[in-house]
């Protein structure tokens, strides 16, 4: 596989493509505007997670087909910590939505705006590990980290 993969989008070492990334891509600028542009939480709303695989069907990318046989081969290396840090950000971003919302709701627009921007914050750096494991690494963020980052 990683021959097959060799002058692609996919790296060949851990057989993961950045482009599934561009999926929280899209939630991380939602919920960075929401505080100018509150009539976007239910777009925020509406953001679904997707599981890689699934990216990739649905993807326009000329490699999709590829990337989609590749996950199959991936070293566990990489995939668990992949699959971890995957589903950190999509634990975390209903929660964020609901923070939101509430926040909203409430009035609390200063309060929105600084949760908005701590909350795309700690996604982009999950997003950061994910793309880390996607080029080599096999580090993840442990809860206390995202903790931390919260508090």
């Amino acid at each position: 596989m990683r021959r097959k993969v060799e002058g692609s989008n996919i790296d060949a070492t851990t057989l993961l493509a950045t482009d599934y990334l561009n999926h929280f891509n899209e939630i991380v600028m939602l919920i960075e505007m929401i505080a100018d542009m509150p009539e976007i939480l239910d777009d925020v709303k509406a953001w679904q997670p997707k599981a890689y695989k699934d990216h990739f069907r649905d993807s326009t990318i000329a490699e999709k087909d590829l990337a989609i046989e590749a996950y199959d081969f991936v070293p566990a290396i990489y995939r668990e910590p992949f699959e971890q840090t995957i589903e950190q950000i999509n634990a975390m971003i209903p929660s964020a939505v609901e923070r939101l919302e509430k926040n909203l709701s409430n009035g609390e627009m200063d309060i929105l705006k600084d949760n908005a921007q701590t909350l795309s914050r700690l996604i982009q750096r999950l997003m950061d590990t994910a793309s880390a494991i996607i080029h080599g690494s096999h580090k993840t963020m442990d809860q206390s980290e995202i903790d931390n980052l919260l508090g």
